[in-house]
């Protein structure tokens, strides 16, 4: 969740001071942007996985200290929960086999991982959401030793004023089962921590940003579509994507007045398409006050007048409290300053080779979409980009989604019409070698045609195992048993049987 924040609270003067050295990093962005100075030789793309940590028992795991001290990989790292860990991949150029290689490379990397944590008694979950998790999980004691983490919680919780209201209305598992409701308050920003994704970044320029960002956010809906994974939350059956709704909830800021008064949420879709990056971190720095105001020595413009990369602190600590779907990254490595798109929609899981096939559909897409003669954000309002995704977390594939030109219409149909030969462009256009590109779209094309994904497989079992006469925990608990030896298994969850 970010860079590491020593301070424990936080002076009026530091928010100040905050607010003016965020605005002098903005404006030393908007001289960078204009001289045209980013580093950007070939697209590299990356990947961020969240993790969960099991017991033997299928329950959560407050354990994430001593796995990662087992696993002693520095691309392991804390997160949120003390059943949560993540892991980043280093960067890597997209063109020719690096898709298929990535896979192996992430094979490998969490089979390792597994291996070590069992020392310790816990195993890995790649799942949007762990089933398993209750709202007796969401308590102080659990969150991680970082003080980020508290700090984070309780600066969250002394902006919104009051404890976090968890609502949310499910959908039947099946004929003849009724509707279940979640209803929670809760006292910690924990529940944020149930909600593990897998993020994509890619590499892009300066000048090409807005497009690709606006891209991003056009086929957001569809992403959550086909590849919904958490329909499970605190022992309800709720959205194909709770995960979505949940993430809104968990770490808002505000009051039930901030709302009526149309304050905006951290967590965001955003209000418009983008004509520059700049857009992006300019509305972060109007709209939202500083959550974590931690002011650094560095001057920008001393760092540019040297010659050398400001890591502009300020900005990216504030840009990394503002939860966009689609977020902005402003990043240093190696001496040199790039951009990068982050996409934030996809849950984590179920496999591997899942993984990379959502990866693919989406930078097959995003290049062919942002190049387009006549781009998509130019056919659709943004409000309805906005309502497809919310309508693909509630319904998951199943649901009717906006599209220029064919009016409403199922992501399954939309993809094996016409996203997935936009893909295959996008990909070609990336330098994508034929194989890669064959495998892992071929796996999206076989999750449309058989109508299975995580979601619907999960609801699937739970749903059988209920008929059978089994409790909620007790399905819960089977069903992810089930799920954990698939994905070790590693086949793509279309050939998953329930």
């Amino acid at each position: 969740m970010g860079d590491s924040v020593d301070a424990r609270s936080f002076t009026r003067q530091d928010r100040t001071q905050f607010r003016a050295k965020s605005a002098r990093c903005l404006d030393a962005l908007a001289s960078m942007l204009a001289d045209g100075q980013f580093e950007f030789s070939e697209p590299k793309i990356g990947i961020e996985i969240e993790l969960n940590l099991v017991d033997a028992q299928c329950d959560p795991a407050m354990a994430n200290a001593q796995v990662l001290e087992a696993i002693a990989d520095p691309a392991f790292q804390t997160e949120l929960g003390q059943f949560n860990i993540e892991i980043n991949v280093d960067p890597r150029p997209l063109a020719e086999g690096r898709i298929t290689d990535l896979e192996a490379a992430l094979r490998d990397s969490l089979n390792h991982a597994d291996e070590r944590a069992r020392t310790t008694g816990s195993g890995l979950a790649m799942i949007g959401m762990l089933p398993t998790l209750d709202e007796h999980h969401f308590t102080e004691e659990w969150i991680s030793a970082d003080p980020r983490y508290a700090l984070l919680g309780q600066q969250i919780l002394a902006a919104r004023g009051e404890d976090i209201e968890l609502r949310l209305d499910g959908l039947p598992l099946g004929d003849g089962m009724g509707r279940e409701n979640l209803d929670l308050v809760c006292d910690t920003i924990l529940p944020e921590a149930a909600c593990t994704s897998t993020q994509l970044h890619l590499q892009v320029a300066p000048e090409m940003f807005a497009a690709y960002w606006n891209s991003a956010q056009a086929i957001a809906g569809v992403q959550v579509a086909l590849a919904a994974n958490s329909p499970f939350f605190a022992g309800r059956a709720l959205w194909h994507e709770t995960r979505i709704p949940m993430f809104e909830q968990a770490t808002d800021t505000r009051s039930v007045e901030l709302k009526n008064q149309g304050v905006r949420p951290r967590v965001w879709f955003g209000e418009r398409w983008v004509t520059s990056i700049f857009d992006l971190f300019e509305e972060n720095s109007r709209y939202f006050p500083a959550l974590l105001p931690v002011v650094t020595d560095e001057d920008p413009f001393e760092m540019l007048a040297a010659g050398k990369a400001p890591s502009l602190a300020e900005l990216r600590m504030h840009n990394g409290t503002v939860y966009r779907w689609n977020r902005p990254i402003y990043d240093v490595h190696d001496g040199q300053y790039h951009l990068r798109l982050e996409n934030r929609v996809l849950p984590a899981g179920p496999s591997i080779v899942d993984v990379l096939a959502d990866a693919a559909l989406y930078y097959g897409l995003v290049r062919s979409l942002a190049e387009a003669d006549r781009p998509l954000w130019t056919q659709m309002t943004f409000d309805a980009a906005e309502e497809n995704l919310h309508a693909a977390a509630r319904e998951g594939i199943e649901s009717r989604l906006y599209w220029p030109g064919l009016g409403s219409i199922g992501p399954r149909e939309l993809v094996l019409r016409r996203l997935l030969p936009a893909a295959v462009e996008g990909l070609d256009a990336f330098g994508v070698d034929a194989a890669s590109r064959d495998r892992y779209l071929g796996i999206i094309e076989q999750r449309c045609l058989t109508g299975r994904n995580g979601a619907t497989w999960q609801r699937e079992n739970v749903a059988a195992r209920e008929r059978a006469g089994e409790s909620r925990s007790q399905a819960l608990h089977g069903m992810l048993a089930d799920y954990l030896e698939r994905m070790h298994a590693g086949d793509p969850v279309h050939t998953w049987e329930p």
